[in-house]
């Protein structure tokens, strides 16, 4: 299943369109330099934690609405859009996003990067354009699978952390027992649990 998985998140190129493609489906890819994110305040000003975390929506957005076109997630059980959303942070972490990792409770869903971009700037303040690209990302992932949630960013890799962690509040829909994680799988997930 992982090798299915990658051959499917390989990248084509089509030289004549001059475009990225993923697998072998219309899904063009954005190249998006960090240092770019990292910079844009210099261009935007005062509004660019919002068009970062747009950016970040829009191309969460795009690669599951992609991926699954015309699908009415409304009636959907939250156990099939719990795998839905492990296998797109697979695909993403495979583009190079980092160790994404998903950690689900009854009422909140929590988001782990591991080796994020971020990882090459921690001296740069300004890096935390990177964080609100993920922050935007996951809020795109889950507003197309019509998971209404209100998100922030909880830890910080460039704070100390070992990783950037997401946590959504679930605003309607709640997992069901058999769904919630029952135990993390990374560290960095335990020890935040054992925060809250």
């Amino acid at each position: 299943m992982v090798k299915k998985a990658k051959k499917g998140a390989q990248i084509q190129v089509d030289e004549k369109k001059g475009h990225l493609f993923l697998g072998d489906r219309d899904l063009r890819l954005l190249m998006l330099r960090p240092i770019d994110l990292i910079e844009f305040n210099e261009f935007a000003g005062p509004n660019a934690e919002d068009i970062i975390i747009w950016v970040g929506k829009t191309i969460g957005k795009y690669f599951l609405e992609n991926i699954y076109p015309e699908e009415d997630w409304s009636d959907v059980k939250m156990s099939v859009r719990k795998k839905v959303i492990q296998n797109s942070l697979g695909v993403f972490e495979l583009l190079g996003y980092g160790v994404l990792n998903l950690f689900v409770k009854k009422e909140q869903i929590i988001f782990s990067v591991e080796d994020p971009l971020t990882s090459d700037e921690k001296e740069n303040i300004m890096a935390k354009n990177l964080c609100f690209f993920y922050q935007g990302l996951f809020n795109g992932i889950l507003e197309v699978l019509d998971i209404d949630a209100d998100g922030q960013e909880i830890r910080c890799f460039l704070l100390g952390d070992e990783a950037c962690v997401f946590q959504f509040d679930l605003l309607i829909d709640e997992f069901e027992d058999a769904d919630v994680d029952k135990e993390a799988d990374k560290p960095q997930i335990s020890s935040f649990l054992s925060s809250l």
